[in-house]
């Protein structure tokens, strides 16, 4: 069996296939009043720019928004456990005010990238993978154990697309050998102190609670306000969540990776980095110190994200809210965190409702065949880098999977800069080509060495 070495699309045209990707204005959160014909005419779009899939893998339509493609693989192989690829093909919406250097939906080809709401986060990691298989099944290559791709429409909105797909294949006795979906990149220098490339695989996430706050208070005219009004005593409570709400902690997953860096680190930075490998109390105070990132790695983050309240400028409200977005550290609980907000909130009157909550999910190791199947398809793909482990702060679909899985991984095989990091939900997301091409080969290398 021969094994992918080059970076080679063997089919051309994939910057133009994304951009017409790009073009379909999947916005999950504008399904309300944009209704779902983007949506379909992105399924459409699939079986005309991916033939070979569609002649060869069973498509089983689940949900409106979940499509789940599967490649049988050689005879031999154990159907129980698969291969399952993830991504999703809704995106968030554009702010209309900002100011983008091509319209977000056009799907603009410029200096040897793709631009355009989706490139990133997800359709760009969605291609290659599509385009590895393509690939594959044009020289008639069939893989060692089935393959699965799971695609979804509604992640951004955490739909139920990638729940129901997870919950069909627990019911079938299905247990993936290995559940990879978006996540981690190719990052430069991902630590203050650590210089290189490296391939940030998540083999974990962070739970998210959403929670509401709510006071009343006497209404009124605003020209005799109380001593504390609704609004005041709603903000009091957000003032009282500071950083250190939360104590910092530090993952396995955080100790391996910092180990991993230390290996190729030179000296003094070395010495520090073994250190905090073994030191994982002493890690969590420095990260949580550093701030940013760091700090989300090891506990807790909350933010205030919506408040309402009023009705009008010289009008006391009766009652005023905010909403709360958490990120949980690994390790922790929805239900605890909720107990600690309402501890360091100590006031009664204001009221804590939890409106969504999904736990942290457990790590997946990384001594194992299939972080080492991650670890060479890298290789292949982005020699230069060094694939370490890492916690993933947002939530991916690949959540529902985590609780009967024993080896889900986020990873994204694009080198990203932070500036392209910074773009995802944000302005002028766009991705590289030549990063399409080596996305490609990493799924094809990745599949072609499954054992």
């Amino acid at each position: 069996m021969s094994v992918a070495t080059e970076p080679v699309t063997a089919r051309p045209g994939i910057a133009e296939r994304l951009s017409r990707m790009i073009q379909l204005e999947t916005v999950s959160a504008e399904l309300d009043h944009r209704g779902p014909q983007a949506f379909e005419e992105f399924v459409v779009l699939l079986a005309e720019l991916y033939p070979l899939i569609h002649d060869h893998l069973e498509l089983e339509r689940i949900t409106d928004f979940g499509l789940l493609f599967r490649w049988p693989g050689i005879p031999t192989s154990d159907p129980k456990h698969p291969v399952v690829l993830m991504a999703h093909y809704d995106v968030v919406p554009v702010d209309p005010t900002d100011a983008w250097t091509y319209p977000p939906f056009e799907g603009r080809i410029s200096d040897g990238s793709v631009y355009g709401r989706g490139t990133l986060d997800d359709k760009g990691p969605l291609i290659v993978t599509l385009e590895a298989v393509e690939n594959l099944l044009a020289t008639g290559f069939t893989p060692a154990r089935d393959v699965y791709l799971s695609l979804g429409g509604n992640e951004e909105t955490f739909g139920d697309a990638a729940k129901t797909i997870a919950k069909a294949l627990r019911d079938r006795g299905i247990v993936p050998w290995l559940v990879l979906d978006e996540g981690g990149a190719v990052v430069d220098a991902p630590l203050p102190f650590v210089a290189g490339t490296a391939a940030m695989v998540g083999v974990g996430e962070k739970g998210i609670a959403t929670l509401r706050l709510t006071a009343r208070g006497d209404g009124g005219h605003a020209s005799a306000p109380p001593t504390l009004t609704a609004v005041g005593r709603v903000a009091r409570a957000v003032d009282r969540l500071t950083p250190r709400t939360f104590p910092a902690r530090t993952p396995r997953a955080i100790a391996r990776m910092l180990g991993l860096f230390a290996d190729g680190t030179p000296q003094p930075a070395r010495t520090l980095l073994r250190v905090l490998a073994a030191a994982k109390p002493l890690t969590a105070h420095i990260f949580a110190a550093l701030g940013g990132e760091p700090a989300a790695l090891v506990r807790t983050t909350v933010a205030a994200t919506m408040q309402e309240g009023g009705t009008a400028a010289n009008v006391l409200p009766s009652q005023a809210s905010v909403t709360l977005n958490l990120r949980i550290v690994l390790g922790s609980t929805v239900a605890a965190t909720v107990r600690r907000v309402r501890r360091r909130i100590h006031d009664p009157l204001v009221t804590v409702e939890v409106v969504e909550g999904s736990e942290p999910s457990p790590e997946s190791p990384t001594d194992n065949a299939q972080f080492a199947l991650i670890t060479e398809a890298v290789a292949a793909s982005h020699p230069a880098a060094r694939t370490v482990p890492y916690v993933m702060m947002a939530a991916t679909d690949s959540r529902h999977f985590h609780r009967f899985s024993p080896a889900v991984y986020r990873f994204a095989p694009l080198a990203m800069s932070s500036t392209q990091r910074g773009s995802i939900h944000g302005v002028d997301e766009r991705v590289e080509i030549a990063e399409l091409e080596r996305g490609e080969l990493f799924h094809r290398t990745l599949l072609q060495r499954l054992q």
